[in-house]
């Protein structure tokens, strides 16, 4: 029987299956903790450790060295580290770039790069990263995860998502408010503001369409809130309902959990998903009938992707459809 990758994106980029949530860890202690609950959770939130603003002026190598080992490390059970490195325009980056890439080249999921001003700026680093894998012998294409949080990554976000190797467009809220000068006030910055404010929804919107189009995960922004569970479940919520972000950041483990059973699709359709493909993949594919409807490619792709953010996200699927699609 064909699996649904193979049968139902033909001539069309299938959205990459990445976990609901980035975490982000700044310190190693901040890092071998996340490790420690990812070894409890499972990975269905990836770990990012940060050889940007975690790292102090004058001691980036030493950062990214340790990384570096790190994700080399019997901690990292999942192979679900990644790593941001510095901007473009600052002196250490292709230097993060050969340490990382030297130290543990074969086992990084994604490389962020942040802070670009335009789609130039995203391939000079990819272009680098690829000569350093080839230097190393990686024999890999490690992914990118893209930070659009500038005027200009926004102007050319389609550019950037189009670009290869572009796994996920990752929105920085914060450094793209500040990039206003005072004229999008900090209430903008967190809920409700965030979801209402036109320049920023304006920002998300543009951002969710571009990655998605292009086979991009789009990756929303981090909420503020750190202790109110209810509060982080509905700046999930609503991004993942009214923006369509498939993926978010956390900066405190109190957020992982919250995100993570906001972005799981609603169990009923869940079900309804799974007795739908497995009708049609015994059908080989062709049109069927479920429930008094006709259902084909079309609905096919649209509950294949609900069923593999179900997986994703940790939700229970019954065994037989799990063996089936998953095993």
């Amino acid at each position: 029987m064909r699996h649904p990758k193979a049968v139902l994106f033909a001539g069309e980029k299938p959205l990459p299956t990445l976990p609901a949530v980035d975490h982000y860890a700044g310190s190693e202690k901040l890092m071998r903790k996340a490790l420690q609950l990812q070894k409890e959770l499972g990975p269905i939130f990836d770990i990012t450790c940060d050889c940007e603003d975690g790292a102090h002026a004058g001691a980036e190598r030493e950062h990214a060295e340790m990384v570096g080992r790190l994700i080399m490390s019997e901690e990292n059970l999942f192979n679900r580290v990644g790593a941001r490195i510095h901007d473009v325009t600052h002196p250490h980056w292709r230097k993060d770039l050969e340490i990382l890439v030297g130290i543990a080249g074969n086992r990084l999921p994604f490389i962020t790069l942040p802070k670009p001003c335009s789609a130039g700026d995203v391939l000079v680093q990819i272009e680098a990263l690829r000569e350093i894998e080839r230097e190393f012998n990686v024999d890999r294409s490690i992914p990118v995860h893209v930070l659009i949080e500038t005027h200009g990554a926004l102007r050319e976000v389609w550019e950037i998502a189009a670009l290869p190797g572009v796994e996920s467009l990752d929105f920085g809220l914060m450094d793209f408010v500040s990039g206003h000068h005072g004229a999008i006030p900090g209430s903008a910055m967190k809920s409700p503001g965030q979801f209402e404010h036109p320049l920023i929804v304006r920002a998300k919107c543009e951002i969710s369409a571009a990655a998605l189009a292009c086979g991009v995960i789009p990756a929303h922004n981090v909420t503020t809130e750190l202790k109110d569970i209810e509060y982080i479940r509905n700046d999930a919520l609503r991004a993942r309902n009214e923006f369509g972000y498939l993926r978010m950041w956390s900066i405190h483990p109190n957020q992982i959990t919250p995100i993570v059973e906001a972005m799981r699709p609603d169990f009923s359709e869940v079900q309804a998903a799974g007795e739908i493909l497995s009708a049609a993949q015994d059908k080989d594919w062709g049109p069927i009938q479920h429930a008094g409807k006709l259902h084909d490619r079309a609905s096919y792709r649209y509950y294949w992707a609900l069923l593999e953010r179900a997986h994703i996200t940790g939700m229970q699927l019954p065994e037989p459809i799990k063996q089936r699609f998953f095993g």
